[in-house]
């Protein structure tokens, strides 16, 4: 009787902390729109770059993906709720594709198997952990959902292609996932929590205590 009594508090807030607020999802989108602007810069440079080291040795291209891979690490590690990850890849996902690029509606499919690979990591850890470790973690996971998307979607899947491009394409991704989406993503929230901009989230709450 004590032990369920005494549990209900720690119930409570473990339910208030993963409940969404208005807040999350205003910035959730905000964030999915500003993400999906450097999606939409990142498609020129990214694509040029992946071209030029696929040319240089087949599957190498993975190493110019992370980029596209930052929106699920950046909005779980702001809103750290269920379901943060994948809307924030998603959102981005769709504002690059209305924006316009040459991958039409598979970039949002592609933003999902994305984002579900990013959250599965925040899942892992209860949505409690939010270090730089879980950022890599999340970058390198999407990577994945990347890669198994491509392994079977289009015209021409990767899963048509040889192992060995297949082994060097996942390589470069997940190198690529961990450094461009989770590294960065990682700091580019400490940053905006440094501006004040996430007072209202744990995110900014984290940086105000280690200053």
């Amino acid at each position: 009787m004590h032990a369920s009594v005494s549990a209900s508090p720690q119930s409570a807030a473990s339910i208030r902390r993963l409940t969404w607020r208005v807040v999350d999802i205003v910035v959730g989108a905000v964030l999915g729109v500003a993400i999906g602007l450097l999606f939409w810069a990142w498609n020129t440079i990214g694509y040029a770059w992946f071209g030029a080291a696929d040319a240089l040795t087949p599957g190498l291209g993975g190493i110019a993906v992370g980029i596209w891979l930052i929106g699920g690490v950046v909005g779980g590690l702001v809103i750290r709720k269920p379901g943060a990850a994948l809307l924030v890849e998603v959102v981005a996902a769709i504002v690059s594709m209305l924006i316009g690029n040459v991958w039409g509606v598979s970039t949002v499919l592609e933003g999902i198997a994305q984002g579900l690979g990013a959250e599965l990591v925040f899942l892992l850890f209860f949505y409690r952990r939010f270090t730089l470790p879980v950022a890599i973690l999340a970058g390198m996971a999407a990577g994945v959902g990347a890669w198994v998307f491509e392994l079977f979607y289009g015209t021409s899947p990767n899963i048509l292609k040889t192992v060995e491009f297949n082994a060097i394409y996942l390589g470069t991704i997940l190198i690529s996932g961990a450094v461009l989406a989770g590294v960065v993503g990682w700091l580019l929230v400490r940053a905006l929590a440094a501006t004040g901009a996430l007072s209202r989230f744990a995110a900014g709450r984290d940086a105000r205590e280690e200053v």
